[in-house]
């Protein structure tokens, strides 16, 4: 009878115990939620940001957005529901941020988001987040390089289509030393951006929506 007694007690001292745990922890889940939201925010817009800095667009890039539809999400490599963002001035766009995955970096997947200028050149690209192998393929990183500048001002046209590779690929971009895959990841992920951009222009222009240009 005593050992039953004491079997009951001691259930109920973990059956207790396992409550006051969860209700802690969903505590702490509850005060921390909004401050990691806020914080992922903040680190969010400031990779728009480096894209499409303050004084090229007057809208908000984090709310101003375009979900990406099923269909196009495996042309981007993307593996779940994502967001285009749309740059304006003065109600006309300028430009979107289209995010993508390269599923053939050395180490895995590479996120990646590319601006793209209303006319078909890259105003920026930028990693989001990588494996790669520290001091070599993590120079795609703009903390760890300017490679990723490289991108600036290019297009479907410039360089042709056909260089938009590796010099190690007879291409027009630079590949790492000792790390050729990570930048030929990037690269191509980036072509491939942009033939999604020139295929879709005038639907996302229509999706995005823009008040008609002033006669005169």
């Amino acid at each position: 009878m005593k050992v039953t007694q004491s079997i009951r007690f001691n259930s109920l001292v973990l059956g207790l115990f396992a409550l006051v745990t969860a209700v802690l922890l969903a505590g702490t889940y509850l005060g921390t939620r909004d401050v990691i939201a806020e914080s992922e925010r903040q680190a969010a817009q400031k990779t728009l940001l480096e894209i499409y800095p303050p004084t090229t667009h007057d809208n908000n890039l984090l709310d101003d957005t375009l979900a990406v539809p099923r269909s196009y999400l495996p042309t981007l490599g993307l593996d779940g529901p994502s967001k285009i963002y749309v740059a304006r001035k003065n109600g006309s766009i300028i430009g979107f941020i289209i995010p993508a995955i390269a599923p053939d970096g050395y180490s895995g997947n590479i996120h990646m988001l590319t601006g793209i200028n209303r006319d078909g050149t890259i105003a920026g690209v930028r990693i989001t987040s990588h494996a790669e192998t520290p001091g070599l393929g993590d120079k795609v990183e703009l903390r760890k390089s300017d490679w990723v500048l490289s991108f600036i001002g290019k297009s479907l046209g410039n360089p042709p289509v056909e260089q938009w590779a590796v010099k190690k690929d007879k291409g027009a971009f630079d590949q790492f030393t000792g790390a050729t895959i990570t930048p030929r990841a990037v690269v191509a992920k980036v072509r491939d951006t942009l033939r999604f951009y020139k295929e879709h222009k005038q639907e996302l222009i229509k999706r995005a929506g823009e008040p008609p240009a002033k006669a005169g």
